[in-house]
């Protein structure tokens, strides 16, 4: 567990890296003080508010307990299970079935699901889905992985900036103390999104495979959550989100990618196989 944590902390140290040398090729010395100022503020703001940014990006509303008395009741007894605060409850308003844990730390942990997930799946199949978000919270996986959707996020969309400044000669020049030149920019803002999603898969995999686990030994049903995978896996390619600007950086968020088979960047996927998590949940002793 020490280990996992130590690997995260430095995979995050390397999003924030990025972040201060894309200041840096963007504006010479200036452009990295900047960088290193935005991403101490970014850093900052992901820790108080990512949380709240995610919830809205989504359009989740908090659910009333009495219309989601079944969803409260499992939770808390999950809660309980894990030793943990209760968690305030979203849901969001898409036929999709998914779900995702966030917040800074379980007194402030939030789980969200889909109306779709709601409608898809069994009681007991739920069950294994919010001991699965539940076991990120147990984890304290939750801090980290919104923090990283954040900086991720920023990074694509700075990119994304840089590459269309750099076609139409908004960057760049002869001048090295302003900044790189056209090609370094252009270079960058390709690679610089692939290397920020190539870290939250470093981040993610191995979390998800650890959120399975801790979920299927909370409810002792490892079963469960193996067919609620499955089905979430077919629903997804149904009713796959839009994959645009800093969304796609928080696919790593949800139990399944939301964005599957929507983007060429699946290729790099934030998750481990469905197939492959299954057979781990099916040869589990609880």
């Amino acid at each position: 567990m020490i280990q996992n944590q130590i690997k995260t902390v430095l995979f995050l140290g390397g999003l924030t890296g990025l972040l201060i040398a894309i200041g840096g090729l963007l504006g010479g010395r200036s452009g990295l003080l900047i960088g290193l100022l935005f991403a101490g503020i970014l850093n900052f703001v992901s820790y108080w508010f990512s949380a709240k940014i995610v919830l809205w990006m989504y359009k989740a509303k908090e659910a009333e307990r009495k219309e989601q008395a079944l969803v409260y009741s499992i939770v808390e007894d999950i809660a309980k299970k894990a030793s943990l605060p209760m968690p305030k409850v979203y849901i969001i308003e898409t036929p999709q079935s998914n779900a995702f844990a966030t917040g800074r730390n379980p007194d402030h942990a939030v789980v969200a699901v889909t109306r779709g997930i709601l409608q898809l799946l069994t009681k007991e199949e739920l069950c294994g889905v919010l001991a699965h978000e539940l076991g990120h919270v147990k984890n304290r996986d939750i801090l980290i992985s919104t923090i990283a959707a954040t900086i991720a996020g920023v990074i694509s969309y700075i990119a994304m900036i840089a590459r269309w400044g750099a076609i139409f000669g908004g960057f760049g020049g002869k001048d090295n103390e302003r900044g790189g030149g056209l090609i370094e920019i252009l270079v960058l803002s390709i690679i610089a999104p692939l290397m920020a999603m190539i870290i939250q898969m470093a981040i993610s995999r191995s979390r998800e495979y650890l959120a399975d686990e801790t979920g299927a030994k909370l409810v002792k049903d490892p079963e469960a959550l193996a067919r609620a995978l499955e089905k979430i896996e077919k629903n997804v390619a149904h009713y796959p989100f839009q994959a645009v600007g800093t969304t796609n950086a928080t696919a790593h968020l949800f139990i399944h990618n939301p964005f599957k088979g929507k983007s060429m960047l699946n290729l790099f996927s934030t998750h481990p196989a469905t197939e492959a998590r299954c057979q781990r949940l099916r040869s589990m002793k609880v």
